[in-house]
């Protein structure tokens, strides 16, 4: 018999509700996981006790009721929660996503039968072994998605299992099996009932997947219906030398040519969404997309807000996507400049959005890795040399602006001054800036007096 070694807080709770009479499995995504050789991210029980008594047969753990409607209680164990779930059968799904209603006093059969693919529909405890009742194991091994039972009914019941096909796909790196797939495409539009920010959710861990990239080639037309700022550039002919992919095909090889991190892959979604709102075509017949930077800044401000994700998060992933298309020199002045303008996170970011960027163009043009690598290194000089790019670093402050004389608004501006000469190349020293700020009060005392002469 297959044996899991389940944490000892998990086998706790097991242990507890099976000693007052009842059944407790671990069920869903952690066993799926242990099977695979990995480590559960979290940990859920299914069990034929109602929340009720469960709580009477858990009097030493703190238990918060996070869901009794839906049978659902969190219990807290050591520092660890645990969701807890009464066997359950679903009722109709008017809205496409939440059961009107859920019927308890079930077998695990009937619950495991309601659940989203087969390879989530297993449960385990020690003493039973691995219940898996429709070949959630053998799709595991053979690495297929499979909704459970008839697809389109799952996916009737719950529009999100459509965005989560493609989120396992790419994550598990799993094929979605064909009338599961079929089911997809098929009921796409019943997208538009989800929330945008449980789509948001989704979308986030599916582009940051392994197989993201072959996931969003072929179902591009399913996370339209989720995401319609994509649906231009599906298929969109950039008529240019540079680009001998579509926009969207561009789009997803520049996400396979970054890590994995959410903040990059964001980026690189959205870069160049604009483009087919900006296109124009010459007089040779070549494609321009003159200011598809800021339209594709817009689309990601617009959607990434939508979906309720961090403020910080949406501003980094703006201004990535404003300024990925725009000239960096490969000078130190350029990269001082660029780090004043951006900060140092930003541009070493912005930096790896074009080598991604590059990569996913024509090879021909793939001589400008070589200018990135430059540029990588003019950062690492400056950043080593500890250069000054902001006011942070400057040797002179504000307390030595007003000393001098200067009050209000000209505090920054003489300021922005001497970091800008200093960016040019003066010496970062104290009284050295100290005499330049001297020079230049005196120089507007003289202009003043001129003017009023």
């Amino acid at each position: 018999m297959l044996r899991i070694v389940l944490p000892d807080y998990v086998e706790n709770i097991i242990n507890a509700v099976q000693a007052g009479g009842y059944e407790a499995y671990v069920v869903g995504g952690c066993v799926r996981d242990m099977l695979m050789g990995r480590t559960p991210d979290d940990w859920d029980v299914t069990t034929n006790a109602e929340p009720q008594r469960l709580m009477a047969l858990l009097p030493e753990h703190r238990i918060i009721e996070t869901g009794l409607r839906h049978g659902t209680v969190t219990v807290l164990n050591g520092g660890n929660a645990v969701e807890v779930t009464t066997y359950r059968a679903d009722g109709q799904y008017s809205d496409g996503r939440h059961p009107d209603e859920v019927r308890f006093g079930v077998s695990l059969e009937e619950d495991l039968k309601r659940r989203d693919f087969t390879v989530n529909a297993m449960a385990y405890c020690p003493g039973a072994g691995l219940i898996d009742l429709f070949g959630g194991a053998e799709d595991l091994r053979a690495g297929v998605l499979r909704a459970v039972g008839e697809p389109q009914a799952r996916f009737g019941e719950d529009a999100l299992r459509i965005l989560r096909a493609l989120r396992f796909s790419a994550a598990l790196s799993f094929e979605i099996e064909a009338e599961t797939a079929a089911a997809m495409h098929a009921r796409r539009e019943d997208l538009k009932k989800i929330s945008r920010e449980r789509i948001g959710a989704e979308w986030l861990k599916l582009i940051c997947g392994e197989n993201a990239g072959s996931v969003l080639m072929e179902h591009a037309e399913v996370l339209a219906a989720a995401m319609p700022c994509i649906a231009p550039s599906i298929g969109f002919d950039q008529r240019n030398s540079h680009h001998i992919y579509t926009v969207w095909e561009h789009t997803v090889r520049s996400m396979e040519a970054i890590a994995p991190e959410p903040l990059l892959r964001a980026v690189m979604f959205f870069h160049d969404l604009g483009k087919p709102q900006s296109f124009t075509v010459d007089a040779d017949g070549v494609g321009h997309f003159y200011g598809h930077g800021a339209i594709s800044e817009r689309i990601a401000e617009e959607t990434l807000t939508a979906f309720g994700l961090e403020k910080q998060f949406v501003r980094r992933v703006c201004t990535l996507v404003k300024y990925h298309d725009s000239d960096v020199f490969c000078s130190e002045k350029s990269v001082l400049r660029w780090l004043n303008k951006i900060g140092e996170k930003n541009f070493a970011a912005l930096l790896k959005v074009k080598r991604a960027d590059n990569l996913a163009q024509s090879e021909k043009y793939h001589g400008r890795q070589r200018e990135i690598d430059a540029l990588e290194a003019l950062l690492r000089k400056v950043l080593a040399e500890k250069r000054c790019f902001s006011l942070r670093e400057l040797a002179v402050d504000g307390d030595d602006m007003q000393r001098l004389g200067y009050s209000g608004r000209e505090i920054g501006d003489v300021l922005e001054r001497l970091l800008e000469e200093v960016i040019g190349g003066a010496e970062n020293e104290r009284e050295s800036l100290l005499k330049r700020a001297s020079a230049l009060q005196r120089r507007g005392e003289e202009n003043t007096n001129e003017k009023a002469d």
